[in-house]
């Protein structure tokens, strides 16, 4: 019984994502087509990276609550600099998350503030500042550069055809009549794929890595072991910064504008899709991929409850999301919290 219930705490939401998938695949039609399957990840990609940041930071034992104001501040700055290219909009978006990442590393390591204030004092300074910058409206990006390709293109290849055929094989859902599928994949997925990669590398083979679950760990213990306490800190704020400002560059040329009031709740699917996957919220313990399964399975609950929407079965305004992320939530944190009270007491 004991090792059920390990294996439901370490791999529970890998699990439940692949039973969401198998259901979603049989109830609808067109649950599992390109289409879908590539919104899904593009979509989600703006949270992906959002959620790998906070990943960092909670499990350094602190909480974010800036990424989502800060995403929306920097697709304004991002479309304001996509005049002069994909590049200059794609550095200028992530340089305007770096600076707020910036401040709420000063602030929580050298002014010592609780990262609960300092974030929260981030969160509003940022949201006040994009709606300064957009004069409380949307701002237009430059359709005649390639800046529009970041959110919006695709990166063929021709494995996805060979995995797609596969898929469709092992679920019995291929076309005799057309046994080859194009897919190729969504810029924003690839950018958050490369992401989850390299934080996966940071976190699993880099002192880094182990500084951070160190600390999350015992902050004051980390401090006696000579550990870079406050520099582990600061990178992991910045770091949390930069990625909630590349959400924002494809947030940006995904919908054609900057938006400066979207963002709203961000934080709390950040938090959901990090818990969700297993990361303590004390700190010291987490896992870069479980977190993107936690993305993942979220992404695909509204997804879902999207295509009943499209049956007829249930009628969720767009407003039930928060109410179903907090939820979900407090529920999940109830499981964790539950499932390791079992294991230490067996």
């Amino acid at each position: 019984m004991t090792s059920i219930v390990r294996l439901v705490k370490d791999q529970g939401v890998l699990i439940a994502l692949v039973l969401l998938i198998a259901f979603g695949g049989t109830r609808y039609d067109g649950f599992l087509s390109e289409y879908n399957i590539m919104s899904v990840l593009s979509y989600n990609s703006m949270f992906a990276l959002v959620a790998l940041g906070m990943c960092f930071v909670i499990m350094t034992g602190g909480i974010d609550l800036s990424v989502g104001s800060t995403a929306a501040m920097s697709s304004v700055v991002a479309a304001y600099a996509s005049s002069y290219g994909a590049a200059a909009g794609l550095l200028a978006g992530a340089g305007a998350g770096c600076a707020i990442g910036l401040v709420n590393a000063i602030l929580i390591t050298r002014l010592r503030i609780l990262p609960f204030i300092a974030t929260l004092a981030s969160m509003l300074a940022a949201s006040g500042t994009g709606l300064l910058l957009a004069n409380n409206q949307s701002v237009s990006i430059d359709y005649e550069t390639n800046f529009i390709t970041i959110g919006q293109g695709s990166w063929f290849i021709e494995p996805m055809s060979f995995v797609g055929n596969l898929l469709l094989a092992v679920l019995g859902m291929g076309d005799p009549e057309q046994p080859y599928v194009s897919m190729g994949l969504p810029i924003p997925a690839v950018m958050a794929l490369a992401a989850y990669l390299l934080g996966s590398l940071v976190l699993n083979y880099t002192p880094f890595g182990r500084h951070v679950l160190a600390v999350g760990g015992g902050e004051d213990a980390a401090r006696l072991m000579g550990l870079p306490v406050d520099r582990t800190i600061f990178l992991v704020y910045v770091m949390s910064g930069t990625l909630s400002g590349l959400a924002g560059v494809i947030l940006a040329s995904s919908y054609g504008a900057g938006q400066p009031i979207e963002g709203i709740g961000w934080e709390l699917f950040a938090i959901a899709s990090v818990v969700v996957g297993g990361t303590l919220l004390t700190g010291g313990l987490g896992s870069v991929g479980a977190t993107l399964s936690g993305v993942l399975l979220l992404g695909l609950i509204f997804n879902i409850l999207n295509f009943e929407n499209g049956l007829g079965v249930v009628s969720l305004s767009a407003y039930w999301q928060s109410v179903i992320r907090g939820v979900f939530l407090l529920i999940v944190v109830i499981l964790q919290s539950r499932l390791a009270r079992r294991i230490a007491v067996s």
